[in-house]
């Protein structure tokens, strides 16, 4: 199944795709749907008004969760890319609802900064309420799987030794545009799926969710024992090697670019960088 939350004339609206159309859920948005406790039971059986999927526009797929942890540090790649050692525990950061955007929205380069990055990532979407979890119920905890691009802004990252800074500017994270339920994915809410970016159609990262250090799974264990975890609520698992501050020399986004984030099996975000 694959739910997303399109914009339309009259606000927004939960759909799920279905027979190449978005069939209306009867909620306003995805999060709001998945706070139902019959919420696969209901998007099974809707039968609502229907939107052309070519013409849809995708809002932030849950446009205003109540939490996005980001998870640092979690492909082996990418570790090494950043000179850093295997960590034992997840690194955890925030983001905020006022920094998501729809799947294919413009992301706008601060005038701040001259350091944006891109960064693919399988995010978790959570629809149920759980804390403290164990195995079985951290499992049944997952929706499904999104994609996110963690846009960054280095210079800002990195004027600290703790990132939030950097990755929370206003309208910088496209999310979406589909959540797609476990049951489609090989490897269920453990899935192995290819993740990559490409920038104006240069591939720069590409790896395997199932590489991964910590798993969906064990992520929603680990976030869910600090801080409870509500329907619509997002996990991004990592992003792999390939960044542009990594490089040498360093690849920034200037401007003008087409960066394509994908994940196999659940979708890509399509974004132009465009100038503040």
């Amino acid at each position: 199944m694959k739910l997303a939350t399109i914009r339309t004339p009259e606000g927004t609206r939960a759909v799920k795709l279905e027979d190449g159309r978005l069939v209306d859920l009867g909620a306003e948005d995805v999060g709001a749907f998945l706070g139902r406790a019959d919420w696969a039971r209901a998007a099974a059986a809707a039968s609502g008004p229907a939107y052309d999927v070519g013409g849809a526009d995708f809002a932030p797929v849950v446009p205003r969760p109540s939490k996005v942890i980001c998870v640092g540090h979690n492909y082996t790649n990418h570790i090494k890319e950043m000179g850093r050692e295997l960590p034992a525990y997840p690194t955890l950061f925030p983001k905020f609802a006022d920094t998501l955007i729809g799947a294919q929205d413009d992301i706008v380069k601060p005038r701040e900064s001259d350091a944006l990055d891109w960064e693919v990532e399988l995010a978790v979407v959570i629809g149920r309420p759980v804390r403290r979890a164990g195995e079985e119920e951290a499992a049944a905890a997952i929706a499904g799987f999104t994609v996110m691009n963690d846009v960054s802004v280095r210079d800002w990252q990195f004027r600290t030794i703790e990132w939030t800074q950097g990755k929370i500017w206003d309208s910088s994270t496209p999310v979406g545009p589909y959540v797609v339920t476990p049951d489609e994915l090989p490897g269920g809410v453990r899935p192995a799926l290819t993740v990559r970016t490409t920038v104006d159609g240069r591939v720069m990262q590409e790896d395997d969710t199932g590489t991964l250090l910590f798993d969906p799974v064990h992520l929603v264990r680990y976030v869910s024992t600090v801080v409870r975890l509500n329907p619509g609520d997002l996990i991004a698992t990592g992003t792999p090697a390939g960044v542009g501050h990594a490089r040498d020399p360093k690849v920034y986004l200037a401007g003008g670019e087409t960066v394509v984030t994908e994940v196999e099996g659940v979708g890509a975000c399509v974004n132009k960088v465009v100038k503040e």
